[in-house]
C-alpha cells in the first residue's frame, strides 16, 4: 500500500482521538512511539463512523457515508488510498497489523443498525451488536501492536469488547435518548413490563433500575471472562486492552447514579489515567 502519511493527517487523527475518545486516547500513551500513530488511525476510524449519526438527519445519508467508507476500505486493500486523513493513516494501520478486510466489513455493517430508531431487540442481539464493534476494535488494535500476532488474543477481545462497549452505552443512555435510540434490549425490557418508550420517555423507574443492575451484571460476567483468558494475551498487545480496566470504576460509580436516564456517567482524567498507569505497570487489565 502507498506510504502517504504526513504530519498533517498524523495530527488529524491524533486531535479527533484526543477529544473525542479519552479513554483510548490514554491507553495509546502506554503504546511504543512507532505504533501510536497506527492506533490513533485506527481509534479515528471507528470515531469516523460511530458519530455518522450525530451528523445526519435522517438514514439514508448515513447509508451513504457507511457506502463511501466501505468503497475508501476496499480501496485501500487495493492499493488506493482516498484523500482523507483518517483513510491516509489507515492505510498504514492496516499494513502495520495485517488487518483483515472481512474485521472492516463486519464493523460497518455492525454500524448501520446506529442509523435508525429501531429498538435493540435482545441481549444476544446486543452482544453481537458489540463484537463487531467494540470487540473488533479492541483486536485489531492487538494486532497493530504485535505485528498481526496477537491472533491468540481474539477471545479475551470478543469478552471484554462486549464489556466495554456495554458499560460504555450505559453510560451515555441520556445522549442515546435525545436521538430517539434506546440500545437496551426490548427483551429484557419487556421481563419487567415496560418497553423501550419508556426509556425514551425518561420515566425513571424501579423497573429501569433493575434493568440496568441486570446489565451491569452482563458486563461483568465478560469482564471475568476475558480477565479469565488474559493469559493469551501477548505482553505487546496491552495498550489495547487498558481501556478495559476503567470497567470497574464506571460500573461502580453507576450504582451511586440514582438518574441514569439524564445524566451521562463521567469519571475523573486523573483518576483514569492512574488507574491505565497501574494496569500497565502491573500488566493486567
Amino acid at each position: 500500500m502507498p506510504d502517504i502519511q504526513t504530519e498533517d493527517t498524523a495530527k488529524y487523527c491524533h486531535d479527533l482521538v484526543h477529544e473525542a475518545d479519552r479513554d483510548r486516547y490514554l491507553s495509546t500513551l502506554f503504546a511504543p512511539d512507532e505504533k501510536r500513530p497506527h492506533l490513533l488511525a485506527l481509534y479515528a476510524f471507528n470515531l469516523e463512523i460511530a458519530r455518522i449519526r450525530e451528523l445526519v438527519h435522517d438514514p439514508m445519508p448515513g447509508e451513504v457515508r457507511l457506502q463511501w467508507w466501505r468503497d475508501t476500505i476496499e480501496a485501500i486493500y487495493e492499493g488506493s488510498v482516498a484523500d482523507h486523513p483518517v483513510a491516509q493513516q489507515l492505510a498504514g494501520a492496516i499494513d502495520a497489523g495485517n488487518l483483515t478486510k472481512l474485521g472492516f466489513d463486519s464493523l460497518l455493517e455492525a454500524r448501520a443498525f446506529d442509523l435508525y430508531d429501531d429498538p435493540m431487540p435482545s441481549l444476544d442481539a446486543l452482544e453481537g451488536y458489540l463484537g463487531e464493534t467494540s470487540s473488533s476494535i479492541i483486536q485489531m488494535a492487538a494486532l497493530v501492536l504485535t505485528n498481526g500476532q496477537a491472533k491468540t488474543a481474539a477471545d479475551a477481545a470478543g469478552h471484554a469488547g462486549i464489556a466495554y462497549g456495554l458499560t460504555g452505552l450505559m453510560r451515555i443512555i441520556p445522549i442515546h435518548r435525545a436521538r430517539g435510540q434506546c440500545f437496551l434490549p426490548a427483551e429484557l425490557l419487556a421481563r419487567h413490563d415496560i418497553s423501550p418508550a419508556h426509556v425514551l420517555a425518561g420515566r425513571q423507574s424501579e423497573a429501569i433500575r433493575i434493568s440496568l443492575l441486570e446489565l451491569r451484571q452482563v458486563a461483568k460476567h465478560h469482564l471475568a471472562i476475558a480477565r479469565e483468558r488474559a493469559h493469551a494475551v501477548p505482553p505487546a498487545a496491552l495498550p489495547a486492552f487498558l481501556p478495559v480496566k476503567l470497567i470497574d470504576m464506571y460500573l461502580k460509580r453507576m450504582e451511586r447514579i440514582h438518574n441514569p436516564l439524564h445524566k451521562v456517567l463521567e469519571v475523573g482524567q486523573m483518576r483514569r489515567q492512574w488507574s491505565m498507569l497501574m494496569a500497565a505497570i502491573f500488566r493486567e487489565f
